[in-house]
């Protein structure tokens, strides 16, 4: 009951706020933007380069707030608890809008009543690397080792349920081998142990990975696409090394709390596309090993159904929990 009062306090203030006058007006200070993992990770970077652009675009600069925690959800509650007035706005991905609901066993947000989605805006994906003492050099050796040494090989991840931890279950499971998971509170953690000998094994956000790959800080197996990318075209999918089938994407976009008035969720929209679609972002975002990919509201939304549902199985077949 409380929670519901304070739902339909928050909309009726929202009327109250949002006169014809204060939407021409708007936006007239800074506007924050949640990213609910730590500095330095793909996430923060590529939101980095959407921010600057946005910034040009509406006049006022967008804060980069880092929340790290919690799988996602200590930033997202955060943007929960703010009012729906478009200065508050959060980095939603795969992990906050599909795979928590399998994975967490009290998810204390509610994707469909207490988000607001804007507009996807990347897709990224995943290589998978190896620690350089690592003897495989393929794919298909990967597999033929992690036979012979079931629980040998430890691999990193950014946190339960995030593709870098999910991606290796539905490998593991179509490939029939066993590694045990060592999850850390961001990517650059699990990477930089990958690097040193902590861990063997990652399958991490190519923007990430990829400059230590050609460094040969690590050495790249396969990318989880289902068609090789134009920033690493030497690097083949993982569908095409022996595992058919196999496609990981990361996927996210901006959100806002619930209840955000139409006008301003449509504005936003059409500024995030914008921002997506100027030269200077698309470039950033490919030097990253990412895409843009804007959307309208209706079909983040429905991307994170369907992502839902796809996870939801890997989860139950690999028995994946939280720790």
């Amino acid at each position: 009951m409380r929670r519901q009062s304070l739902l339909v306090s928050i909309f009726f203030t929202a009327l109250a706020v949002f006169s014809p006058a204060s939407f021409a007006a708007y936006p007239d200070k800074p506007i924050r933007l949640i990213v609910p993992s730590a500095a330095g990770g793909a996430p923060d970077v590529l939101m980095r380069a959407l921010a600057a652009q946005l910034s040009v675009q509406m006049g006022v600069p967008f804060v980069i707030d880092n929340k790290p925690g919690g799988s996602y959800t200590i930033g997202t509650m955060d943007l929960v608890r703010s009012p729906p007035d478009g200065y508050t706005l959060a980095y939603g991905n795969v992990v906050s809008l599909a795979t928590n609901r399998s994975l967490l066993p009290n998810v204390p947000y509610d994707i469909d009543k207490d988000l607001t989605l804007i507009s996807n805006a990347v897709r990224v994906v995943n290589l998978m690397v190896v620690n350089n003492n690592v003897p495989v050099k393929t794919v298909q050796e990967l597999i033929t080792y992690a036979k012979k040494n079931p629980g040998k090989l430890a691999f990193a991840s950014d946190g339960n349920g995030t593709t870098a931890h999910l991606g290796v279950e539905l490998f593991k499971s179509m490939t029939n081998t066993y590694m045990l998971h060592v999850p850390y509170k961001a990517a650059t953690s699990g990477l930089t142990d990958l690097m040193g000998g902590g861990v063997q094994l990652m399958m991490i956000n190519s923007p990430v990975a990829g400059p230590h790959a050609q460094a040969g800080r690590v050495r790249a197996l396969g990318i989880s696409g289902s068609q090789r990318s134009s920033t690493y075209p030497d690097i083949p999918t993982i569908a095409e090394s022996g595992v058919p089938g196999f496609e990981v994407v990361a996927w996210g976009g901006l959100m806002g709390p619930a209840n955000m008035p139409k006008e301003l969720v449509t504005r936003l929209n059409t500024e995030i596309r914008t921002a997506l679609a100027h030269p200077t972002v698309k470039e950033r975002f490919k030097a990253l090993g990412a895409e843009t990919d804007p959307s309208t509201p209706e079909a983040f939304r429905e991307l994170s159904r369907r992502e839902t549902e796809k996870w939801a199985r890997v989860v139950k077949f690999s028995g994946a929990k939280v720790d």
